[in-house]
């Protein structure tokens, strides 16, 4: 069964930095198309940041573009959000989501309905 377990969020101040992991089991990081998305309160979930299967391409959404990178280790089968510049409007529960057709295009790896498994969330929040 898949599984998958984000970790690292938490309250950090404007301008800081944050590394977000994603754990996996029962999938190859590397063998699925995965995203990270993002849910703050009274907005619905949107798309931060999706990388290929076998890392063809990545994407990022114009909010988080040239401060956000995502990667993966395939030894630790993890996938990582480093965010950088962090900015209040950044505050959501940040989820981790994979599937084997994940992430084909930049409209279809952000888009919720792309991905069948889904971590429970973590969240960020920034604030001074």
């Amino acid at each position: 069964q898949a599984r998958l377990v984000e970790s690292g969020g938490g309250l950090v101040q404007p301008g800081g930095s944050l590394r977000l992991s994603c754990t996996a089991s029962g999938l190859a990081v590397d063998g699925v198309g995965m995203a990270w998305f993002r849910q703050a309160p009274g907005k619905e979930r949107e798309g931060v940041s999706c990388i290929s299967k076998r890392g063809i391409a990545t994407y990022y959404s114009d909010s988080v573009q040239g401060r956000f990178k995502i990667s993966r280790d395939r030894a630790k089968n993890e996938l990582y959000l480093q965010m950088n510049d962090l900015n209040p409007e950044d505050t959501a529960l940040y989820y981790c989501a994979a599937d084997q057709w994940g992430c084909m295009s930049r409209s279809q790896g952000l888009d919720p309905p792309a991905y069948l498994d889904w971590g429970q969330g973590t969240q960020v929040t920034v604030s001074s």
